[in-house]
């Protein structure tokens, strides 16, 4: 079954190359990596254009790693039903990289946060509702999108564990371990493209979240 686990990798990645927030950016004659923190995903999409911008981009690259995930469930869910969980892991990881790394842009993408939003919701819904409620208390509380992003991505992978290990999670016992392992790279990466925003965390100089109605034309630095 490993060439099912690179056909759904491949299926995800294809899905993530639709930078939603770049082209929307285009439509509007910018390139949103020239604005704000140079990044083409939600935060800086909304930060720099506005909250309208924002929404679309977030909707967009959440529902790519849905599309993903669901195709890789249609493909493979009748031959395979107690992994089919697996695959679509691997699908929504494959939407996380081809989100993070797209060639067409040498590589340069978002963060993968609204994308794993999109997996989390698909792979298991409780909790993407958890996730959600500390995101936004998170940053409700401190204005940092970052922090709770990063806490975001923790929270996931204990609650992986907790549901995988109390029999919760849609898929053989066979698999869980290799699950955990998926669901690792998941928070690995998203902590790993946080670490500048870890760096400014640690030194008190990140960027509080504000946006104004039309949004925030400045160059990225």
């Amino acid at each position: 079954m490993i060439l099912n686990r690179v056909i759904c990798l491949v299926i995800g990645y294809v899905f993530g190359l639709f930078q939603t927030g770049y082209f929307y950016g285009k439509l509007h004659h910018i390139d949103i990596r020239e604005y704000g923190s140079g990044n083409a995903g939600t935060t800086n999409t909304l930060r720099t254009l506005g909250w309208k911008a924002g929404l679309i981009t977030f909707l967009g690259d959440a529902g790519k790693a849905v599309l993903a995930m669901l195709l890789a469930w249609a493909l493979f869910h009748k031959e395979y039903p107690g992994a089919v969980s697996l695959f679509e892991m691997y699908a929504g990881f494959g939407a996380v990289l081809g989100h993070n790394f797209p060639f067409y842009m040498k590589f340069k993408g978002g963060k993968g946060i609204a994308c794993t939003a999109g997996f989390l919701l698909t792979f298991y819904p409780p909790t993407a509702i958890l996730c959600l409620a500390l995101f936004v208390i998170s940053v409700a509380i401190t204005k940092y999108v970052s922090l709770g992003s990063i806490l975001v991505s923790v929270c996931f992978y204990i609650q992986l564990i907790i549901f995988g290990e109390s029999g919760h999670l849609w898929v053989d016992q066979q698999y869980l371990t290799e699950v955990y392992v998926v669901g690792a790279a998941f928070t690995v990466l998203a902590i790993w493209k946080h670490r500048a925003n870890i760096n400014r965390l640690l030194s008190g100089t990140e960027n509080k979240f504000s946006i104004s109605k039309s949004g925030n034309l400045n160059k990225s630095k």
